[in-house]
């Protein structure tokens, strides 16, 4: 009797199917400023939303990013705890989703779109970048190159090179210190849990210099790098330049030109992870509307004539169900 040649290797785990490109205009949209892949990227989240994560970090720009597409493309998990995994990653400060309206008069039309951040991202973030995404930014015109002056037209005489320009940056004779330095210094007198010394402003000056160029001031720097605050830092360097780096703000975008006329410029409007009802950036907390944070906010309301109604409807519905089985 032969015996069967039974392997102690666990089996392969199943590989995920290539997710579908979205329409055009739809899908998955990766946010700017990320910082590069590691492999312990969304180790801080269950095990579903890791996976589900890091399958979505690794598929393309436009994807489908719906759930049923999600769901079809991986083996691991349906369309319920891939619904419920998207929600706990807007949570988590990992995507919003949005529809935005692209083109103009008769063509304009309505597109669904999910913004990804490999990068977990905080409220005020998020509200900054999508209130941008929906400012219409024409494509400027091209500076035409200067003519050349005719051969017969005497040229003017040569200028002397201009003085270079010093950065504004503080100088070793300079007594001034920038605004990002001063801004550093002030953290320990608003918390003492962030007293830096010299040195450590100086060596985050760089990154506090980045948030100004991209159009924050200094109260918006200390009250970001200050809020929600541990009971104790042990390094308060590196908590600083960790804050400095995950909550850098988006880059503001020009003053828009004039719309041409007869064009509209494109609208966005934000969607709950969980519901999908729309609204504008500001109306959102960790990507979800009023109604489907308020379980885990505030207690819930007692029961009305309209939740009452509702009720009995729902009750209503499954009877009938139950009678045609």
């Amino acid at each position: 009797m032969a015996t069967p040649n039974f392997s102690s290797a666990l089996p392969t785990p199943p590989v995920p199917a290539p997710c579908p490109k979205a329409s055009p205009g739809y899908g998955k949209r990766s946010v700017p400023d990320q910082c590069p892949p590691r492999a312990d990227d969304f180790a801080f989240l269950p095990e579903r939303e890791r996976y589900i994560a890091g399958y979505i970090d690794t598929l393309p720009e436009g994807a489908a990013m719906n759930i049923k597409s999600l769901a079809k493309c991986q083996p691991l998990y349906g369309q319920m705890a891939v619904g419920s995994a998207l929600r706990a990653l807007g949570v988590a400060g990992h995507l919003r989703q949005a529809r935005c309206a692209v083109g103009d008069g008769d063509t304009l039309r309505w597109v669904t779109r999910t913004f990804w951040s490999r990068t977990a991202r905080d409220n005020e973030w998020w509200t900054t970048f999508l209130a941008t995404e929906a400012t219409h930014r024409l494509p400027q015109p091209v500076a035409a190159s200067p003519v050349p002056p005719p051969p017969w037209v005497p040229a003017e005489p040569d200028e002397p090179a201009p003085t270079p320009l010093v950065p504004q940056q503080r100088c070793a004779a300079s007594q001034d210190e920038s605004p990002a330095y001063l801004a550093l210094s002030q953290l320990g007198a608003t918390d003492k849990r962030l007293g830096l010394s010299e040195d450590d402003c100086r060596e985050l000056e760089e990154l506090a210099a980045e948030w100004f160029a991209r159009g924050a001031d200094a109260d918006y720097l200390v009250h970001t790098l200050t809020a929600g605050l541990p009971e104790t830092v042990d390094s308060p360097r590196g908590f600083v330049k960790k804050r400095l780096v995950t909550k850098l703000p988006p880059r503001q975008p020009a003053t828009p030109a004039p719309a041409a006329p007869g064009t509209s410029a494109p609208r966005l409007i934000v969607e709950c992870t969980d519901c999908g009802a729309p609204g504008r950036p500001e109306a959102f907390r960790d990507g979800l509307c009023g109604p489907c944070r308020q379980p885990a906010d505030a207690p819930a309301a007692e029961p009305g004539p309209d939740i009452e109604r509702n009720v009995q409807a729902h009750v209503t519905r499954l009877r009938e169900q139950l009678k045609l089985r």
